[in-house]
């Protein structure tokens, strides 16, 4: 027998949060810390899937990079970079609203005990970042207990299915316990900061394509964004905006089970499939700029949804460049190609003739090679893709490879909001409905670099303290 837990009276406004990751612990905190200036009494409630140990989505497993400069400002032209990278189908004002609010975010956060650093990129000049110390465990450990400071009351393992809509207003949701109790939490406001669609195989099949299904996911926690906010949304009238056949996604080492262990030195050496073929020009960009097509490219079109970087003993003479690598796995070492193939699975003669003439067509010299930016090293071996930077020939033992797949980190397809963070229907804001972070859309074509969680923590902040305000106007009104 299911039993619904409701609450019988309404006392005073009640303000639910769906996601215990950034962009939800952000909204709760702010519509807390909105309504305690006011001197308004207000129950902010705060509810994820997962235990107190697992919450928390992507933002407990990432390394959290956010696209600042040390002065906590965005670089000059990140607007009109956003605008670029969507082709542009993006909404200026939505990034306009995050450069603008950048330098109070990390005001706030710090207030918070929360630290920043400039971690080295990898080893390209990528943009501008910084980076909580200690990654998104640490984001959330000093979120949560701000959280937990101001009265809000933390809800776990009630997993979402349903918002409840009374009169065209939402007025609360409907979710289960581990145990398929029914539970009915009824509120003034419902914010959904519960992650995309990527934990969801069924809708990832549905938007991106059958292969999608079987994408590794980059952290334990990528699994529980299943999609349940934005179906509950879609189900009462929410559009969507956003690329739905979209997703970002990174080249991780096939044989390590750790979160998020990339491998990206692909740009300097090959990278065949499981052929033996070269099948992309790994010197296309920086390597921001190249991963997640690459990835896409193992998932969609690579057999098994396998590749393998080779590269030549000259990787190790690369400053530093174990940073791009974050694989537990040491590399697989082989004294002559012949035995790479033998390691690697590989037909012998097709790799060694991919070489052979990937290598005539490189610079006879590596002089101007460098690993930090497009270095216009190129080569264009017949029948081959090119290579339009970092071509240097393969000769020198030992050689180095890494099996990789592509891992699959959150989808860019989500709930269209406005600049208020409130969820848009046919006819405007459904009233009483918010959302923030990767359920939201605004994303086109390729991820933005360092800027998911930057918009997860603006814009939560925006949803929590505009649900506040909302109630306070309709009172009113």
């Amino acid at each position: 027998m299911l039993r619904v837990i409701m609450r019988a009276t309404m006392k005073h406004a009640e303000i639910l949060v769906i996601g215990q990751g950034a962009a939800g612990l952000c909204a709760a905190i702010s519509a807390k810390e909105a309504a305690d200036e006011a001197a308004v009494p207000v129950k902010v409630t705060l509810v994820d899937a997962q235990s107190d140990q697992q919450c928390g989505g992507n933002t407990r497993w990432s390394p959290s990079n956010i696209r600042l400069k040390v002065d906590h400002q965005v670089e000059p032209g990140f607007v009109n970079a956003m605008l670029e990278q969507s082709g542009g189908r993006a909404e200026a004002a939505y990034f306009e609203q995050i450069a603008s609010q950048s330098v109070e975010l990390v005001k706030w956060l710090e207030s918070m005990g929360v630290q920043f650093q400039s971690p080295p990129y990898y080893l390209a000049r990528g943009p501008a970042r910084i980076q909580p110390i200690g990654g998104g465990a640490s984001l959330l450990k000093h979120l949560t207990a701000r959280a937990v400071e101001l009265g809000v009351q933390l809800v776990h393992e009630l997993r979402m299915t349903d918002l409840q809509v009374e009169a065209g207003r939402v007025v609360g949701m409907s979710g289960r316990t581990p145990d398929q109790t029914v539970v009915a939490l009824h509120a003034d406001a419902v914010v959904l900061g519960c992650g995309g669609f990527e934990g969801n195989a069924r809708m990832l099949a549905e938007h991106l394509g059958q292969a999608a299904a079987g994408f590794r996911l980059i952290s334990p926690g990528t699994a529980h964004n299943d999609g349940a906010g934005m179906l509950a949304a879609l189900a009462i009238g929410a559009q969507t905006a956003g690329d739905f056949s979209g997703a970002h996604a990174e080249p991780i080492d096939a044989r390590s089970q750790q979160s998020a262990p990339v491998v990206l030195i692909y740009p300097y050496g090959v990278v065949v499939n499981a052929l033996g073929q070269r099948f992309f020009d790994e010197g296309a960009g920086l390597m921001h700029e190249t991963w997640e097509q690459f990835a896409h490219d193992m998932q969609f079109n690579c057999p098994g949804g396998t590749a393998y970087v080779i590269t030549d003993a000259s990787l190790r003479d690369i400053p530093d460049y174990q940073r791009a690598i974050r694989s537990e796995q040491p590399p697989i070492e082989a004294s002559s190609l012949e035995e790479m193939a033998g390691l690697l699975g590989l037909p012998q003669d097709t790799l060694l003739q991919t070489v052979k003439t990937f290598n005539a067509a490189c610079p006879p010299s590596s002089q101007g090679f460098d690993a930090t930016v497009t270095d216009g090293l190129a080569c264009y071996p017949a029948n081959q893709p090119p290579k339009t930077n970092w071509a240097l020939a393969l000769q020198r033992p030992p050689f180095l490879a890494w099996p990789l797949v592509g891992a699959l980190v959150y989808t860019l397809g989500g709930l269209k909001t406005d600049l208020h963070a409130r969820v848009l229907g046919p006819q405007g804001p459904i009233t009483g409905l918010y959302a923030a972070g990767e359920i939201t859309g605004h994303f086109y074509g390729l991820a933005p670099n360092s800027v998911a969680m930057l918009r997860a923590l603006i814009y939560g902040r925006i949803a929590g303290r505009r649900a506040f305000e909302d109630l306070e106007e309709s009172k009113m009104s």
